[in-house]
């Protein structure tokens, strides 16, 4: 069960050091917080390193004793390293995946392996950007590093990110850089770094900038995109990577290309999960996922023989039919075990977009026209299901509502079940009436009642039907051949059910619209979809995994509760639809240090009418801290609106040290759409 997780008492067998400062060569310092074995120093130990900006002293300190103590009470020391910039580490936080970033966490490296308490070998585990920064530092071929676990990350920082998919502008991009708009200017905590601590803020505050228009500087695939993308030169990861995520979570395609692409070792496991630790994993069945990381480091960090290379190479969770639903506790399926990627075992069918439907056999060739209307994609849920663990609704809801905005193709009642494993493609035969445009393809399950839920998806900006690199505008009534590429999915359609493709020219808000609307022109009878299918016969079920567990941790009190509350509003007299999202975490004091904090966001998407220009984002961010004297405060808000030939942003951030305002900055922006 999701939230079943075994809690051990490791207190005694575990040494914590709250501040360790790792000297840089240029004479920074990272701020580092130490597990280790009560032993470690008689008898040395690998060293496991976690390194992301998002504090930990107050940030991830739950989720790292739950980790951390965990791992240092079996064998192994475990470092957790504030990013330069971010919690209580010298320096400026200016991006993500700097390459100032790598060169750091390899002196990390070096540092970690010359400790008394360390046999010399090192590990690096990490979620989200610490698992992307996990695959970066393993391409650099630090001596010391051994092996990596990398969860919820990407080889593909373009195409896989929550910036752009299929060269579509990803809404995300707004919500994912308000938030770090807001985690780049966070202050130190001067019990860590002393009574400099506001003028060391301030220093971080001067250099802030609002990244969703940062990083609009690059719209296609260029080279500040493959910085970073170790699919770049998959050659260069020479350690063993065991790559983790789940069906619910915007990160699905890592473990498949890193297990097909890497010449090092490398095995992957997707489950159903969200944004989350598999040993906290919701959507459940969460896994035994510390013992799972235990068998990795024993296996290349100790030298122990228990077999890890002879897993399979991916460990998949094969989903069960439901009904659609905006959470779920738990989806139920089974484990499958592939041996190999990609997999022999699994077939490729050809189906056709007839006119009205999905079959085996191509009909007759028909053009059939699709104009959506703006708001078709509000079922879609979200790009990523980040809190979960909150019972948060997330997750896609019923199809039907964007189907009516679709071309729709539905096969017959299926005469057995339908195991999909793998990425389907969809090859288009179209025309479009704007030289600016994108199809978003979806393939849902739908159930004998007409329920349908989403099995996968993809999008596609026409523009760059030929290169990410340099896109070309459509040329209006020409016919093209595009190839759109669905997400990878592991789910049993059941017998009886029918599967539907459905086809917009829009995916609001999950994708910012084009500035003009297009007419596409699919023509039906020569348009196909490849399906993955894993006949049962080649079924090969996967072990189990052991009950989850995690280390106890401090307590945490809440001294005023919380509130998620999603919307999606219709204003009847100004034809106004408003998505919004508001997340108050309230107020809750970290025992063990006495500090109190608080965060609250709001992200709001609106459109008018069927005008892709009125499209307006908003993202707004507050995190409190107070402890003692100790009373800071920081606030910034960006807005994003749509011009045909410029996206405009309005930023300002407010940092208030008790009642007083110590900064603020406005920012106002405009950046040139390219074939966006």
């Amino acid at each position: 069960m999701s939230r079943g997780a075994v809690v051990r008492d490791y207190a005694e067998r575990v040494k914590l050091i709250e501040l360790a400062w790792i000297p840089l060569r240029d004479g920074r310092r990272l701020a580092a917080r130490l597990f280790l074995p009560s032993d470690a120093e008689r008898n040395p130990v690998p060293a496991i390193l976690e390194y992301i900006p998002y504090r930990r002293r107050d940030g991830t300190r739950g989720r790292d004793d739950e980790t951390h103590i965990w791992f240092a009470a079996n064998g192994y020391a475990s470092a957790r390293v504030d990013i330069t910039g971010s919690g209580d580490s010298d320096g400026l936080l200016r991006d993500e995946y700097v390459k100032l970033e790598q060169d750091d966490a390899c002196e990390i490296i070096a540092w970690l392996a010359r400790q008394p308490w360390c046999s010399g070998a090192v590990g690096m585990i990490g979620k989200s950007w610490g698992g992307f920064n996990g695959l970066q530092v393993a391409a650099r071929r630090p001596p010391a590093l051994k092996a990596v676990i990398s969860l919820c990350s990407t080889v593909d920082r373009y195409n896989d990110d929550v910036h752009f998919m299929g060269g579509c502008l990803l809404s995300d991009n707004m919500h994912w850089g308000g938030a770090f708009f807001l985690y780049a200017g966070l202050p130190p905590d001067p019990a860590m770094v002393g009574a400099d601590w506001r003028k060391r803020w301030l220093e971080r505050l001067e250099i802030l900038q609002p990244f969703p228009s940062l990083w609009l500087q690059h719209q296609t695939r260029d080279a500040f995109w493959k910085h970073g993308s170790v699919g770049e030169d998959y050659a260069a990861i020479k350690c063993p990577v065991l790559a983790v995520t789940g069906w619910a979570d915007g990160y699905t395609a890592a473990p498949f290309r890193l297990v097909e692409n890497m010449t090092a070792p490398a095995k992957g496991i997707v489950g159903p999960w969200g944004h989350l630790y598999p040993h906290t994993g919701i959507p459940g069945p969460a896994i035994g996922f510390l013992q799972e990381c235990n068998r990795w480091w024993d296996r290349w960090l100790k030298g122990k023989k228990n077999g890890v290379e002879n897993d399979p190479a991916l460990r998949l969770w094969l989903q069960d039919s439901v009904k659609p639903r905006a959470h779920y506790e738990n989806r139920p399926g089974r484990w499958l075990a592939v041996d190999s990627w990609p997999s022999p075992e699994i077939g490729s069918e050809t189906w056709h977009l007839n006119r009205g439907e999905l079959s085996r056999r191509a009909g007759r060739a028909q053009a059939l026209s699709i104009k959506s209307p703006q708001t078709t994609g509000l079922a879609s849920g979200e790009w990523c299901a980040y809190g979960l663990g909150k019972v948060t609704p997330e997750m896609p809801l019923d199809q039907r509502r964007d189907d009516g905005g679709s071309l729709l193709f539905d096969s017959a009642p299926l005469g057995a079940d339908l195991a999909l494993v793998g990425s389907a493609n969809v090859t288009l035969v179209l025309r479009s009436d704007k030289p600016r445009a994108f199809v978003a393809v979806r393939l849902s399950d739908l159930a004998p009642d007409g329920a349908a839920t989403r099995i996968t998806y993809g999008l596609l900006n026409l523009t760059q039907r030929r290169s990410q690199e340099r896109p070309e505008a459509l040329v209006p009534g020409k016919q093209y051949r595009v190839r759109v590429r669905l997400k990878e999915a592991a789910y049993l359609v059941p017998k009886g059910h029918r599967l539907r493709v459905a086809i917009s020219t829009c995916y609001w808000p999950q994708v910012v619209p084009s500035p003009v609307a297009a007419t596409l022109s699919i023509l039906a009878g020569r348009s196909t979809i490849e399906l993955p299918i894993l006949p049962k016969a080649r079924m090969k079920r996967g072990r189990g995994f052991e009950p989850a567990e995690k280390s106890r941790g401090g307590t945490m009190t809440s001294l005023k509760p919380g509130s998620d509350i999603r919307s999606i509003n219709y204003d009847i007299e100004h034809d106004l639809t408003v998505v919004r999202a508001s997340q108050d975490d309230g107020w809750t004091r970290i025992d063990d240090i006495g500090t109190e904090v608080a965060y609250a966001g709001v992200k709001e998407f609106s459109i008018a009418g069927d005008d892709p220009l009125t499209a307006r984002s908003l993202v707004s961010t507050t995190m409190h801290y107070r402890r003692g004297d100790w009373d800071a405060c920081l606030e910034t808000r960006i807005v994003m609106t749509c011009e045909a030939k410029y996206f405009v942003f309005s930023s300002e951030v407010t940092a208030s040290a008790g009642a007083k305002k110590i900064f603020s900055r406005t920012f106002e922006q405009k950046v040139k759409r390219d074939h966006i």
